[in-house]
């Protein structure tokens, strides 16, 4: 039997197990499983993979994306240059284990953002500077997009939401959420930014995916914005981690 899983915490639902369950199923793929493992400290990791000898890959989330990093042997040159890793690929030979990082959020990120650009969306504005953000900016900076992050509490290379001016919203037509805010069970959360300054011109993302319509977009919808969720981010990273585990 392999075995793969997702590590974070807390675990209180998981896309990644319905999405391999019913994928091992559906595919007739024989042998395969999908568990969740929920270490609240990632020191547990090797642990974990010591009494877990079929695992052969891990997904990984909120906390342990960025702290997971000193436990792998090999990282990829995108994870490395994101600074986070949501995807692992576990070998082991001769009995030492060997770990190697990636980073599917980019990947996902950027097949479902690039179909929706148009010339317009030559600079964006994000919404966060968390973990999420970290792949959302290596995709821009891959794309040529300028952008600028947009946060609540002051720090350097970033402006508070208040420092938005119509100007601002006028130039930038990609906006970007990478905050948890609008996601279940706040679902009346948004960025608090000015909707009336926006128009059919933009472009609103939102990595969040429950609900699939957030208050966020729901308001730029409103104003004539297109709109995008990150349902289709997240089937896309799905497949590249099983691209990743099943070479």
């Amino acid at each position: 039997m392999k075995t793969y899983g997702l590590i974070g915490y807390p675990l209180s639902h998981s896309f990644s197990k319905k999405y391999f369950t019913e994928k091992f199923l559906n595919e007739g793929i024989a042998g395969h499983q999908y568990e969740l493992f929920p270490i609240e400290d990632i020191k547990f990791l090797p642990d974990l993979l010591t009494e877990n000898p079929s695992l052969c890959g891990l997904n990984v989330t909120i906390p342990h994306k960025v702290s997971v990093l000193p436990f792998l042997n090999e990282i990829e040159e995108a994870a490395e240059k994101i600074g986070a890793v949501n995807c692992i690929c576990i070998k082991r030979f001769e009995g030492e284990t060997y770990l190697k990082g990636f980073n599917t959020d980019a990947y996902g990120f950027e097949e479902s953002l690039k179909p929706m650009l148009t010339p317009q969306h030559n600079k964006a504005l994000i919404f966060g500077d968390g973990g999420a953000a970290k792949a959302v900016k290596y995709v821009l900076e891959k794309l040529r997009i300028e952008y600028q992050v947009v946060v609540r509490k002051a720090v350097p290379e970033t402006i508070l939401y208040a420092e938005i001016t119509p100007e601002i919203l006028n130039t930038h037509k990609l906006l970007i959420n990478t905050t948890p805010l609008g996601m279940s069970p706040n679902v009346d959360t948004f960025p608090e930014i000015d909707y009336s300054k926006i128009g059919s011109e933009h472009l609103a993302y939102d990595l969040v995916y429950n609900p699939l319509e957030t208050a966020f977009l729901a308001k730029a919808a409103a104003q004539g914005a297109q709109i995008k969720n990150g349902l289709e981010m997240l089937y896309k990273q799905a497949e590249k981690a099983w691209a990743i585990w099943s070479k």
